[in-house]
């Protein structure tokens, strides 16, 4: 039973089956709202289905859910990945604002030979460096939280929590504190933690290998001389360094916590497998850690809690080497460079379920080039080109138009068939073998992602059908905080959310783009709400030819 027909059998006056014309006034607001929460926690479980909400997998946030509100057609921001969607949630903004545009990008002011991880601390440090502390583009939530006078604390599993909170002004005081995969902004920060709980565990199962044999590509797999397992330790360690160092001497005003599982856990075998569910239920007692310790501080009542996954999830179908198609094509791929770049050396970056191409001074030849053998192919999914040229998107349509963005990027092409264990989403991957669990995709099991609330100023027992996004994770919060934006942000506030809203009716205009040439065509399914606009899926064929 999903959370949704579990939902459905409670009495029908606890939801409204309604939507609300949403204006410009939920962009930005002229007056501080009134406070509705005096605390929220925003916790992330990584990589989590919305279809793995249930009794038996979730008992914890099941409950949260059915006395809050449930958000049935949230969206991941595409490229539907960790950091992309990390700057997304910590923002409020799309990548083009954001500056983060994929996990790993070619950015050659910082590293001009090869691709970086955009969350590491080293590109974070470089980047502030170059841009005056504007690494990401537009100010996070925390750090608005904080201009506001209020203390915050982020603690995250993984290394993408350290762009939640980029403030260059950050004393050595421990007020406002960010942890990232045991290491601590200040740095100062960690030292007792560690003498208290220990430094940061290793994980569980060694780092993952994938089947190109390069970090971050899609279909990884674990070692074969050790069974997967969920990443317990870290998510365990991490949820003690919130509720009982970080929130020691009181609760702040605002606290993210990122957990690792089940991504951690699909990555290793396949969304679905026991492996995964023991990393969704990992999740669910951190999330019980977290109310257990709001409760025995007394705040619980005064807390909204939001769960949110960055995206959804997929398994590899059929492997394809992607680079030796390329190179009997014609074509010179690269993964790095050693000097300045020849002309036709075209660097790519995988990103699971997407592609990322840089062609040497955006040579429109080669570029062409590229999108016509892509176009021929059997795995490819819809094309974005800087160009718009023919049968593609401009990267503009999937707001990835950045001064550093690619030259072409592709997603895979998806179908909803099953996998081993009963859940849908298939599509090619990069390697010799498919069966692994990735994402980063335009396949629905993608985009489409978790969005729970529940607690003070939260509808209770409202199941909202209309689209949201996880940029509107961020001015929700500030809403409910009572803190006014003071920068501009793309999501919208979750108004009909939220208590004391009247509900009416509106129904959401869904339409279909479609990019052609006489042998191909792609498309994008797009809904809009006002001036909301969510990118709900895209998918490719090639024409068939008489």
């Amino acid at each position: 039973m999903t959370f949704l027909s579990t939902l459905r059998s409670f009495p029908r006056f606890l939801f409204g089956v309604a939507t609300l014309l949403l204006t410009s006034a939920l962009h930005a607001e002229k007056a501080p709202p009134p406070i509705r929460a005096e605390h929220v926690v925003l916790v992330v479980w990584d990589g989590m289905r919305p279809d793995f909400v249930r009794p038996d997998t979730t008992p914890v946030l099941h409950a949260l859910a059915t006395r809050g509100t449930f958000f049935n057609k949230n969206h991941s921001v595409y490229i539907t990945s960790t950091e992309v969607n990390g700057a997304a949630i910590a923002t409020g903004c799309y990548p083009n604002r954001t500056n983060i545009l994929a996990n790993i990008e070619f950015r050659p002011d910082i590293q001009p030979f090869r691709p970086v991880p955009t969350e590491s601390s080293e590109s974070c440090r470089i980047g502030d460096n170059l841009t005056n502390g504007k690494y990401i583009g537009v100010p996070t939530l925390a750090e608005l939280i904080q201009q506001a006078g209020f203390q915050t604390a982020i603690a995250g599993a993984k290394p993408v929590a350290l762009l939640h909170d980029r403030s260059i002004n950050r004393s050595n005081s421990l007020d406002s504190v960010v942890i990232f995969a045991g290491k601590s902004s200040p740095d100062s920060a960690i030292i007792p933690i560690n003498t208290t709980l220990g430094k940061f565990p290793a994980s569980s199962t060694p780092p993952v290998i994938s089947t190109t044999g390069s970090a971050s590509s899609s279909a990884p797999i674990a070692p074969t001389n050790q069974l997967p397992k969920p990443n317990t330790l870290q998510n365990a360690w991490t949820t003690r360094v919130l509720t009982e160092e970080l929130w020691r001497q009181s609760v702040p005003r605002f606290s993210t916590l990122w957990l690792s599982d089940p991504d951690s856990s699909q990555h290793l075998t396949q969304p679905g497998s026991d492996v995964a569910l023991a990393g969704i239920r990992n999740s669910d007692n951190a999330l019980g850690s977290v109310i257990s310790a709001l409760k025995a501080k007394g705040v619980f009542e005064k807390t909204a809690i939001f769960v949110v996954s960055d995206h959804g999830f997929s398994t590899t179908d059929q492997g394809m080497n992607l680079g030796t198609r390329l190179k009997k094509a014609g074509f010179t791929i690269v993964r790095g460079y050693h000097q300045k770049p020849k002309p036709e050396e075209i660097l790519q970056v995988s990103l699971g379920g997407s592609f990322a191409f840089y062609v040497p001074d955006h040579d429109p030849e080669w570029t062409q080039k590229l999108t016509t053998f892509l176009q021929s192919t059997e795995f490819s999914g819809p094309i974005f080109t800087r160009l718009g040229l023919p049968g593609t998107f401009p990267l503009s349509a999937a707001r990835l138009d950045a001064p550093h963005s690619p030259d072409l990027i592709f997603s895979s092409r998806w179908t909803n068939e099953e996998n081993l264990h009963g859940t849908k989403g298939l599509f090619f991957s990069e390697g010799q073998m498919g069966g692994g669990g990735t994402h980063g995709s335009l396949s629905p099991n993608d985009v489409h992602n978790t969005l729970i609330a529940s607690g003070a100023g939260i509808r209770v027992g409202f199941l909202d059908n209309l689209p949201t996004a996880n940029v509107d994770v961020a001015p929700t919060i500030l809403h409910l905080l009572g803190i006014a934006q003071t920068s501009r942000m793309d999501g919208r506030i979750l108004q009909e959310a939220l208590t004391d809203n009247p509900l009416p009716e509106l129904v959401p205009v869904t339409k279909i783009i479609e990019a052609t040439t006489p042998t191909w065509r792609q498309y994008l399914t797009i809904t809009t709400l006002g001036e909301s606009t969510y990118l709900d899926e895209g998918n490719a064929t090639p024409i068939p030819q008489k």
